[in-house]
């Protein structure tokens, strides 16, 4: 609000009694015989009649009806220029009382009304009507009051009736001012019409009658005296007396009684007869009149609730503030011309009418509350409105924010007296649905202290805009318009069900530019939103620009209510469960051998959890997915968790470290702590759902079963991706360098398709990181690569405990087969042998005969091969022996000794080969051929930015790889290589690692 402007609060002063109420003011109702009889504190203040003049606007209608009356007693010889009977017969609400109270004020204290506006505009009529002015003191008129709703049948109250009994009786002893002797001389004639018209005469005074609510007292009151002469007497005097009023000068006679399409009492059949035949005297007696209408509710409620008008330069610096928004083109086109908001064409004299309250909140009070059948027009419209100023100054003297225009959107519904008033005023049809109403303002709204509703939350949570200050309780002013325009019951008058779009939107205006239409549409959308809004609200959806959208808040149980109620009752543990439950169910172990699950023990810390789970299972790889309840990485959480893990995996300090033996075939799947919380938020609402498919009410209920079996499956549907996208992370032990440190390691899924849920995904993305073989990776070459010389000669359980318990070793995706066909692949190529314990070598004629658990069977290096008859190196030919030995058959080809002609055995001298040393032979060389591939492996950590010659040195090291790889003279490789480079060079590799299916993982460092 502008600075310049001086607020409404500020400007006008809220009346002393409502201030006193706290705003909740106890004479809205008036009473006539209070007015008259009332005594002490049981006297209001209106039965003075210049407080009264002075809380009372002068509608011309009211101004009119009082005219009428003082021209009838105090307008002389002029007397018939007025009506004698006048009839009050509005609804409740209409004002009716107020006049009778204005009329007693006339006869009995003109002087005092005649001194104030009310008295003058009076007067001022009077004179127009007759041609002169009228006495001040009216010629002294005497007022009879008949308050028959204070009246019982036959049971005279001695203060007020003294020894009358019926009706008539009463009247006289008002009449002649408690004078017994009159009184006695008249009693008898309750029917007799000359007699009526002599007792008032009598008096010698102009004379006005009130009768207030005549049908309280003829209706089932004479009912309930079940005293038929009483019935007789009562209803003879009330016709005669309707016909002497008109015919005795200067009395007149103000009659209340509701007409009958506006009375929905229920009458019984003698009752009835007796309203009808009562009210056809009055309409050939009297004239109907009403005292208020419509154009008149602003004027009445400013009176009513301010001591004094507001300054002329206040309205116009008030409505000036509005015509930046009121003139915008964006809010014109998608708000005010949708809203039927015909207010806007006369701006400066509507505010001028309804300030403080703005124009809309106007349109709606009068054109469609005022028809809402039980709803008392001014009565109610004042106990509402008085609530609501009281309420809002408050804020405003409390430094709080307070619109410059109270609209529909600013009835405070966190204040008690507001919200009961409204539901108190007829616009809402029973106690039940009242009561529905009371929660739903509470729990959809704003609650008592205004800290919770949905709206209010809202609000609140709201990150700071451009326009938050200005508009701080937008999304609550929104809710409170649905809500009043759902009170009003299933059609508004001329407007249909429930609030629309447009009209949402103009409650929630401010007259600061910064509040835009973009920014009013976000507010409604999420007030209204399936997930996060209100859950009683219904959606009308809109047909095009000419029929846009609706929103009513219903009482009526809907599936989205059950389900909003059901949720705030969901605990944290149910939640965890049903996570548990879903992760257990999603989890699969793909390559390997086992799927283990660890339940979060909240009255344990983590690390005692991992360390007692039993997790430590030989020759076994597994896949152990931690239970989100109490593990989770990243978002500053993780430090128990990664605790939890090192001692876990053996890589504790201290009283920490654990003997665990199997850790390297360990591979854990651990939950996003951000993604965590989303999955939390989606299990709260599967679990809501479920609970509601469940209940008696939906199963009992087609439409809502139908709508909770949908949604159920839905909700699975979401927890189950927001579950599988919330397990993120791997982690499991490292040793990338077969000399260095063993390291807790981890590896992350960026992209929404990857989940640790997965062992099939988990196990590829290992592979990459060569913590495992992918199927078919692990062979008889890939075995003698990841053997070291210390490898030989160990037996093969050790061999194969190691490639469960070595990090240094890729985990096999076969297992125990992969390793028993890669030897037995090595040993049949003549790669390796197997040996037995006195280094014989032990034939192995098929995969399954390589006993991975013997204890006497090592691995060892193949050894040259040599003959059986000689035992020199596989030859060819004849054996070559020593003098005197016999000559035998080798197993290679050539010439041994000869033998003469005599039959002796001739020797030849000894030679040698002059190829290969050995004993002179025929044939080719006996020598094994030269090795065709050999194992390279290196290890480097090197930064080339000190040591700048080293680029050129790995330069020429990767081009003799290069160099290799080009022609075709390398069969495998393993490997990770870690780089940093230049952006533009690892784009560059980044495709090339593509081409090859490799994933490389490149950051921002």
């Amino acid at each position: 609000m502008a600075s310049s402007v001086t607020p409404w609060w500020k400007a006008l002063k809220i009346r002393q009694e409502i201030l006193s109420a706290s705003g909740q003011i106890d004479d809205v109702q008036m009473s006539l015989f209070q007015a008259v009889h009332g005594l002490g504190a049981d006297k209001p203040l209106y039965a003075d009649a210049a407080y009264y003049g002075e809380i009372t606007h002068p509608t011309e209608r009211l101004t009119d009806l009082l005219t009428e009356i003082a021209v009838r007693i105090g307008g002389g010889p002029d007397y018939l220029k007025a009506r004698s009977v006048t009839r009050l017969d509005q609804g409740m609400g209409g004002g009716k009382s107020h006049a009778c109270i204005g009329a007693f004020h006339l006869a009995a204290h003109p002087e005092a009304l005649f001194s104030t506006e009310l008295g003058q505009r009076i007067a001022a009529r009077a004179k127009a009507k007759v041609g002169h002015d009228l006495p001040t003191d009216l010629n002294r008129p005497h007022v009879v009051v008949l308050p028959c709703d204070h009246m019982t049948p036959g049971a005279p109250v001695q203060e007020l009736d003294g020894p009358a009994v019926n009706l008539y009786e009463r009247f006289l002893w008002r009449l002649f001012s408690k004078d017994y002797s009159l009184f006695e001389r008249y009693q008898p004639f309750w029917s007799d019409k000359s007699k009526i018209a002599e007792a008032i005469k009598a008096v010698n005074r102009p004379v006005l009658i009130i009768v207030d609510e005549v049908l309280d007292y003829i209706g089932n009151g004479l009912d309930g005296a079940n005293k038929p002469d009483l019935v007789a007497q009562d209803v003879a005097f009330l016709r005669a007396l309707l016909d002497v009023v008109n015919d005795v000068p200067q009395v007149a006679m103000l009659v209340v009684m509701i007409a009958s399409d506006r009375d929905k009492t229920a009458l019984s059949v003698g009752a009835q007869a007796r309203r009808d035949d009562l009210n056809s005297l009055l309409e050939r007696n009297g004239m109907p009149a009403t005292v208020t209408e419509v154009g008149d509710f602003a004027d009445i409620l400013r009176r009513r609730l301010f001591d004094a008008e507001p300054a002329a330069e206040v309205l116009a610096a008030t409505a000036a503030m509005y015509r930046p928004v009121l003139d915008d083109k964006s809010w014109t086109k998608n708000v005010w011309g949708a809203a039927s908001s015909d207010w806007r064409a006369r701006w400066d004299e509507e505010v001028a009418a309804c300030y403080p309250f703005h124009p809309m909140l106007m349109v709606i009070a009068k054109e469609e509350w005022s028809k809402v059948t039980g709803f008392q027009r001014v009565r109610s419209t004042i106990r509402i409105f008085a609530a609501t100023v009281y309420a809002q100054q408050r804020r405003g003297k409390a430094g709080e924010w307070v619109p410059a225009l109270i609209g529909p959107g600013d009835l405070p519904l966190s204040d008690s007296a507001v919200r009961e008033a409204l539901l108190g005023s007829g616009l809402v049809e029973d106690d039940r649905t009242i009561s529905n109403y009371r929660s739903l303002a509470e729990i959809e709204v704003v609650n008592n202290d205004g800290t919770a509703g949905t709206a209010r939350c809202q609000d609140i949570e709201r990150q700071s805009l451009s326009w938050t200050d200005a508009n701080p309780r937008a999304a609550e002013r929104a809710a409170t318009f649905v809500f009043l325009a759902s009170i009003v019951g299933t059609l508004r008058p001329g407007r249909g069900r429930g609030a629309s779009a447009p009209e949402v939107k103009a409650a929630t205006n401010v007259p600061d530019i910064s509040y835009t239409v973009t920014d009013a549409d976000t507010v409604v959308e999420d007030l209204v939103n399936p997930d996060r809004g209100m859950s009683a609200v219904e959606i009308i959806p809109g047909q095009g620009n000419n029929k846009p959208a609706r929103y009513f808040l219903s009482t009526r149980l809907t599936h989205r209510m059950l389900v909003n109620n059901i949720r705030r009752t969901i605990t944290e543990a149910e939640r965890d469960r049903v996570i548990a439950e879903f992760t257990q169910r999603l989890a699969s172990s793909g390559p390997f051998r086992d799927l283990k699950f660890v339940k979060a023990e909240p009255e344990r810390t983590a690390a005692d959890v991992l360390a007692t789970a039993g997790l430590d299972t030989a020759y076994t790889s597994r896949l152990i997915v931690l239970d989100p309840a109490q593990y989770s990485l990243r978002n500053g959480m993780e430090e128990a968790t990664i605790v939890a893990l090192t001692v876990a995996m053996g890589l504790g300090k201290g009283t920490q470290q654990l003997p665990v033996q199997w850790a390297s075939s360990a591979v854990y799947a651990i939950v996003n702590t951000q993604r965590r919380a989303l999955a939390r938020g989606v299990a709260v609402e599967y679990l809501a759902r479920r609970k509601a498919l469940a209940a008696p009410e939906v199963q009992n209920d087609d439409e809502l079963k139908a709508t909770g079996t949908k949604e159920l499956a839905s909700a699975k549907e979401q927890l189950e991706k927001a579950l599988k996208r919330a397990y993120q992370h791997v982690a499991y032990l490292a040793q990338p360098d077969p000399d260095g440190e063993r390291y807790l390691d981890q590896l992350t899924f960026d992209d929404e398709h990857s989940s640790a849920l997965d062992g099939t995904i988990v196990w590829k993305a290992l592979a990459e990181r060569d913590k495992v073989f992918d199927a078919g990776q692990f062979g008889a070459k890939a075995l003698l690569h990841n053997l070291r010389d210390s490898d030989y000669g160990k037996t093969l359980s050790d061999i194969r405990t190691a490639f469960y318990s070595a990090p240094r070793l890729p985990l096999l995706y076969g297992g125990d087969r992969d390793l028993q066909q890669a030897i037995y692949d090595a040993v049949a190529a003549g790669l390796v042998d197997v040996v037995d314990g006195a280094g014989s070598i032990v034939a192995v004629t098929a995969p399954n005969q390589v006993n991975l658990a013997s204890a006497g069977l090592r691995l060892a290096k193949p050894k040259p091969k040599t003959c059986p008859t000689c035992g020199q190196p596989v030859h060819q030919g004849t054996c070559e022996t020593g003098a005197g030995d016999e000559i035998g058959t080798g197993t290679g080809a050539g010439t041994g000794q000869t033998g003469g002609e005599d039959g002796s055995i001739t020797v030849p001298p000894a030679s040698t080969c002059d190829s290969c040393g050995k004993p002179a032979h025929e044939g080719a060389c006996q020598i094994p051929p030269p090795a065709t591939e050999r194992q390279v492996a290196f290890s480097f950590t090197r930064n080339l930015l000190a040591n700048p010659d080293d680029a050129d040195n790995f330069a020429a090291l990767f081009k003799t790889l290069y160099m290799a790889l080009d022609e075709r003279k390398i069969s495998y490789l393993q490997g990770t290589l870690q780089l940093v480079v230049d952006a533009d060079a690892a784009e560059g590799l980044q495709q090339r690692l593509g081409e090859l299916g490799i994933n490389g993982t490149i950051k921002d460092i």
